[in-house]
């Protein structure tokens, strides 16, 4: 006995067995800690824009994350989650992108695209109920909020301050890559999804960083530059008026008494740009009264409503859809012809029945804000709850200007979706 005792010891302590032990680890961690490695999923999606082939780093993220985390739920005995009001619509429009794609020859850009807008955040969404159902998981996500916040605040800032040779990575500066080149498009490489995102971490960190409020504060006070930074009306809209609804929401006198403070911090901020920096202010009155862009806005959207009344029901190929459009514009020399509109390229490529499903998924996003049944809930998740609608309201509006392709910013509101629904999907 203690000789097979022996024999086994002197094993486990060869080279083989301990290079087996290092190979294993990071599956044992995976398995200990899913937020990590779900947050580290994350982390490659800001860093990986529709532009940007990083060599499907993505995917391969997306991948493993699923893979440890069926993996730890099988071993646990976890029933799969499935809600109905939120499921069904999701795998509804999963399915008219399939067969979308499948109607014509592969072609890897379209199956990315079906990917980042439909596939990624059905994953996300039933992912983070697993995931993000203690506390501990919720921590990681709060400090993964202000990290992200942080950084897409300093680069911001940075472009503002012309301080280029902070800005990393480097492909943000890259002309040939993306579009607003000449704004703070962070590693977006687009000024709307970029400011959409800071308004959005923004209303999570003050809403979920409650132990790191001056953390958070500081944040706030630099948050109106990076706004400012994206030189986009839109953005700057929601900003502002999602700053006033969530001061009013929570109905805490001190995050009101915020708010109205980081509204008057913003107007002296312009204040002092304006008196300081002549040639930036000159920019903002330009790009505050330029009807250029809205304009060939206008032209696209004619162009892409025309389409969508040519096949209502059953929508555009991948193939032909984009060529079409390009087609309709003649008279413009644009780099890419895309509808920069969410709901209209859900008519082109879908026809009714996309949006029709796209607007039951929403309506039952925004129920999620009703009270849990649930007395035990955390102070965070319930202010959580009451922020909800203003993130979504957000996220509706920003889509008016942009094609949510971006699996960061989908897959943010998707994980929190995610928190919102763990409890609920509990009792079904």
């Amino acid at each position: 006995m203690s000789s097979g005792t022996t024999t086994w010891d002197r094993a486990a302590g060869s080279p083989g067995w301990f290079a087996v032990g290092l190979l294993l680890r990071p599956l044992q961690l995976g398995l200990a800690f899913p937020s990590v490695l779900y947050l580290a999923a994350m982390t490659v999606f800001l860093f990986r824009p529709p532009d940007l082939d990083l060599y499907h780093a993505d995917r391969i993220a997306l991948v493993a994350l699923v893979f440890l985390v069926a993996l730890r739920s099988l071993a646990l005995h976890e029933k799969l989650p499935f809600i109905v009001g939120l499921s069904l619509p999701m795998l509804g429009l999963v399915a008219l992108a399939v067969l979308r794609a499948l109607r014509e020859p592969f072609d890897s850009e379209t199956w990315s695209l079906v990917a980042s807008k439909f596939v990624v955040p059905f994953v996300l969404l039933h992912i983070a109920i697993v995931v993000f159902r203690g506390p501990s998981a919720r921590r990681h996500l709060d400090i993964f909020v202000i990290v992200a916040l942080a950084y897409l605040v300093f680069t911001a800032v940075a472009f503002l301050a012309d301080a280029r040779s902070l800005i990393f990575p480097r492909f943000i500066l890259d002309d040939s890559l993306g579009i607003h080149a000449e704004r703070a498009r962070g590693p977006f490489l687009q000024a709307v999804a970029n400011g959409m995102s800071l308004n959005i971490l923004g209303i999570l960190a003050i809403v979920l960083a409650q132990r790191r409020r001056k953390i958070v504060l500081l944040l706030w006070l630099l948050l109106p530059l990076a706004v400012l930074a994206t030189m986009t009306r839109a953005v700057w809209i929601s900003f502002a008026i999602s700053t006033v609804a969530l001061g009013f929401r929570l109905g805490e006198r001190c995050l009101r008494r915020a708010c109205f403070g980081l509204a008057i911090a913003g107007l002296l901020v312009c204040l002092m740009v304006g008196v300081g920096n002549n040639s930036l202010m000159n920019t903002l009155r330009d790009r505050t009264a330029e009807r250029g862009p809205l304009e060939v806005r206008m032209a696209v959207y004619d162009a892409a409503w025309g389409m969508f009344q040519e096949r209502p029901l059953t929508g555009w190929t991948a193939g032909g859809m984009y060529s079409e459009l390009a087609r309709r514009m003649q008279g413009y020399h644009l780099r890419s012809f895309y509808a920069h509109n969410t709901y209209l390229s859900l008519l082109i490529e879908f026809g009714v029945p996309g949006l029709g499903l796209y607007a039951i998924l929403f309506f039952n996003l925004f129920r999620l804000s009703r009270a849990s049944t649930n007395g035990d809930e955390s102070p965070s998740l319930s202010a959580l709850r009451k922020a909800w609608p203003i993130l979504l309201c957000v996220y509706l509006f920003n889509a008016f200007f942009v094609d949510m392709s971006y699996q960061f910013v989908i897959g943010l509101m998707f994980t929190v979706a995610g928190m919102l629904c763990s409890r609920e999907e509990a009792a079904l």
